[in-house]
């Protein structure tokens, strides 16, 4: 993992983009084997190297067409794929992006959670609640309707 950080820090030192280090940061989130931020034994830990990446994918990726239930969006990152054995449940038309994290026992209801964010075991984001960039959101909560959960991806910038 520590390779990974240099790298991904290194990429952001140097405005340079390679897709293989940056696609497997945003894979590791996705899985939920990084986090944005984490506690640790003296407080919240963040990952700045981790949101680096994410702003390098944003770099990375072109914007093209989604079709999605007949709707088509136009984006640069892709839906989460959600296995269905996970634990997870995702009622239409709920999206999550790839690179944000469900744990077991998630509900998603027709509401949003964009890449980074981390959604704790049992919690429901209810219809139309947002759980922005990065945000990170603990076990058993309900996120109410209508609700939004800010994002925290800034304010690392590319270097000029």
């Amino acid at each position: 993992m520590n390779d990974l950080r240099s790298t991904i820090d290194a990429l952001w030192e140097s405005g340079e983009l390679d897709a293989a280090a940056i696609e497997e940061a945003i894979a590791l989130l996705d899985r939920g084997e990084i986090r944005i931020a984490e506690p640790g034994p003296d407080g919240w830990v963040v990952n700045e190297w981790a949101k680096k990446a994410i702003l390098l994918y944003f770099r990375l990726r072109k914007v093209e067409p989604l079709d999605v239930g007949g709707m088509r969006y136009l984006d640069k990152i892709p839906l989460k794929q959600v296995d269905p054995s996970a634990g997870v449940r995702v009622v239409p038309p709920g999206v999550a992006r790839y690179g944000s994290f469900l744990s077991e026992g998630v509900v998603l209801m027709p509401g949003y959670v964009n890449i980074g964010a981390w959604v704790g075991p049992r919690t429901m984001v209810d219809t139309w609640a947002t759980v922005g960039s990065c945000a990170q959101i603990g076990a058993d909560v309900h996120l109410a309707g209508g609700v939004g959960i800010g994002g925290v991806l800034e304010p690392p910038r590319l270097p000029r």
